[in-house]
């Protein structure tokens, strides 16, 4: 997954939410010509759904090769290590309720999607429980959506917060 927050060690790393699809072929698209909210959300949700199914060889595709990425640092990565940080043998996710979600398309090849979202699971078998603000940029290539921007922003979980 992406990496939102730091444990201790390298291998404590996790990663943030990020959207996309394994959607081949062209899409269908709104009569103005603009990428369809659907179509967008559809690639959300599957690019959501690898990430936490630690799935990376669906990733390797949804995710472009010369991505750029900003972790909950604030620090500037590529692809690899995206991947890596939701691929991780010790990493576990519990299911992700997203909230104050926004799917905006950008023209006929190009969407975004935001959201706030609390990550929780383990890592090295430590529990963690992190709360996100992220925005995933999506360009649809030749061979379908794939992920090019990803900003992940960490925010404090409200003291009493519900633990869902």
């Amino acid at each position: 997954m992406v990496r939102l927050w730091t444990r201790g060690s390298a291998a404590g790393t996790l990663g943030a939410m990020a959207l996309a699809l394994s959607a081949c072929g062209a899409a269908p698209r709104d009569p103005a010509g603009a990428a369809s909210v659907a179509d967008l959300t559809a690639f959300a949700d599957a690019f959501d759904a690898a990430q936490i199914a630690k799935d990376g060889a669906k990733l390797d595709t949804m995710v472009a090769d010369d991505l750029v990425y900003i972790d909950g640092s604030g620090k500037r990565q590529g692809k690899r290590d995206f991947i890596a940080g939701w691929t991780g043998a010790d990493d576990s996710y519990d299911p992700v309720r997203l909230s104050d979600r926004v799917i905006t398309p950008l023209g006929s090849d190009a969407g975004l999607a935001s959201a706030e979202a609390i990550l929780s699971g383990r890592s090295a078998g430590q529990p963690f429980r992190v709360r996100l603000r992220y925005t995933d940029v999506f360009h649809r290539r030749a061979d379908g959506w794939q992920a090019v921007h990803i900003q992940v922003t960490r925010i404090p979980i409200p003291q009493g917060a519900a633990t869902d």
